[in-house]
């Protein structure tokens, strides 16, 4: 008899209820936009009330549609986006909005933390990131005091939604271990390591820690009432979207690297070793055991989708009017231009950046002759060239170069994105079934809880499966190769210049 598993995917920018069978196959999906609030600059929250009321409506959608009952349903996993912080009081009530992973407001705290991670590296083997729990947690500790005595549990965006189903509360160790909590060699949570952030007061309110495939309680009777499930259904730990999304395109050692092309830009590699602070990259724990090795910043899709809202306005327009998305329309236009097409440089870096704390999107190489249809080819190029940053750090740890790299996230639905990506990084890249890969590693987690397979390498073996090989063309490559080093050039240009700007934009606004 088929087995189906509900997977709560709440990412930073959709959040999508999916359920897939026993075979990986994709049944049903419900999405809608991950209501986001930005009433200030830099602060990116969620009400998370909100939030778990469109959830609910999109589980009890997403069970309608799929022509199955609610008794069909095995088990349910959610996933995640990393970082950011959601907070429960002391009776594990809501009182604050949830603090989404593309928030900036702590980035003057993570520069200073930055500069005595030695001191802490050796525990966590993470670097300091504004958007790190941690960092916030001590940014509402000085800023927000009220609200900081008041937090009872900290939890990370799938394991509120976890509680909600459940009304427990746990900590997945991916996305702690991810997020500056944990001493890797115990894998425990580390006093040091809140000592280190001036937070000591928040280790006594850090929950259980759980396996991405442990059983962390059933659906409840008022969030059945709520989403249609039925009470009892039981619900497993789940994975940090990272971990989800690189399983389920099937990568369980270094042969392989994951790339993520959504609101962040992520790439990863599982290891035997951690990677050392030298390298700059990050280190978590992977559902399989290994190391998982992370290059990531917020500098991938995101800036395209800002970038098409802010110059093509006329063209969505008339896409629309003819029944089109605006992304069916740049599809046929990178289809019929290639590496040649556009002169320009596009910096990646509207919501941070991978190279310098204070460096900010921008074009260069405009002319008077220079179409927007060029400007938007280059944005597409200027993201390859971040992830491209990132992979040769990860080569460099590796110290070999992968088979292929298998991507997912928004950037697969754009075939012709998908090949600029193997020519402009000299790789193949790999693509696997189905548009929900988050969805689907949660569903993996499902599957091993429920004991219908016996660990997550039978799980990948089973569910994912192969859609596309594409390789590099070689000329282009050699093109790209050409702008990515006068790409790197005018990063290294820059770098004092940085400052200056956002100094001179701090003076401006007082």
């Amino acid at each position: 008899m088929t087995k189906y598993f509900l997977t709560i995917d709440n990412g930073g920018t959709n959040t999508k209820a999916i359920i897939f069978n026993d075979d990986g196959k994709q049944i049903q999906t419900v999405a809608f936009p991950t209501p986001r609030i930005e009433e200030q600059s830099g602060f990116h929250e969620i009400d998370l009330d909100e939030s778990w009321d469109s959830i609910s409506k999109a589980i009890r959608q997403v069970i309608t549609k799929s022509g199955i009952t609610n008794d069909q349903i095995n088990g349910v996993s959610c996933v995640g986006h990393g970082k950011g912080l959601y907070v429960l009081d002391k009776g594990h009530r809501v009182f604050m909005h949830g603090i989404l992973s593309t928030d900036s407001r702590a980035t003057s705290l993570a520069e200073e933390f930055e500069k005595h991670v030695s001191d802490v590296y050796e525990i966590s083997h993470q670097h300091v990131m504004e958007t790190q729990s941690p960092v916030l947690l001590r940014w509402l500790k000085d800023y927000d005091r009220t609200k900081y005595d008041k937090i009872g549990t900290i939890l990370a965006a799938k394991d509120y939604i976890r509680f909600r189903l459940t009304d427990r509360v746990n900590q997945e160790y991916g996305d702690a271990s991810g997020n500056n909590f944990i001493n890797l060699s115990d894998q425990k949570y580390s006093k040091k390591l809140f000592d280190f952030f001036g937070i000591p007061e928040m280790f006594d309110k850090m929950p259980p820690l759980k396996k991405f495939s442990d059983y962390c309680g059933d659906v409840t009777s008022e969030a059945a009432e709520r989403t249609g499930l039925k009470e009892g259904t039981p619900v497993y730990a789940g994975m940090f979207d990272i971990d989800a999304c690189s399983l389920a395109t099937g990568v369980l050692n270094d042969d392989y690297f994951s790339s993520i092309v959504g609101t962040w830009n992520i790439n990863v590699f599982p290891s035997q070793t951690s990677a050392k602070q030298e390298s700059g990259l990050m280190n978590s724990i992977y559902p399989t055991g290994l190391n998982l090795v992370e290059a990531s910043s917020a500098t991938s899709a995101g800036n395209l989708d800002i970038m098409i809202k802010t110059l093509m306005s006329e063209e969505i327009k008339n896409a629309k009017t003819h029944g089109r998305s605006i992304y069916d329309v740049l599809e046929e236009f990178l289809n019929h231009t290639d590496a040649r097409f556009s002169k320009a440089i596009f910096f990646p870096f509207l919501y941070g950046s991978n190279v310098n704390p204070d460096a900010e999107g921008s074009f260069i190489g405009i002319q008077s002759n220079t179409t927007k249809l060029a400007m938007i080819r280059s944005v597409y190029e200027g993201i390859i060239f971040a992830h491209r940053y990132h992979i040769e750090k990860l080569i460099k740890v590796a110290g070999h170069r992968p088979k292929a790299i298998r991507i997912s996230g928004g950037g697969t639905n754009s075939r012709a994105w998908v090949q600029m990506f193997a020519d402009a990084l000299g790789i193949p890249i790999e693509t696997v079934e189905g548009s929900e890969l988050g969805g689907l590693g949660g569903a993996m987690a499902s599957a091993v809880g429920t004991g219908l397979y016996s660990n997550v390498d039978e799980a990948v073996k089973r569910m994912s499966k192969l859609k596309s090989h594409v390789k590099p063309d070689e000329e282009q490559y050699k093109i790209y190769t050409q702008k990515y080093e006068i790409y790197l050039d005018l990063l290294h240009t820059l770098n004092h210049g940085w400052s200056k700007l956002k100094e001179m934009q701090e003076r401006i606004d007082k």
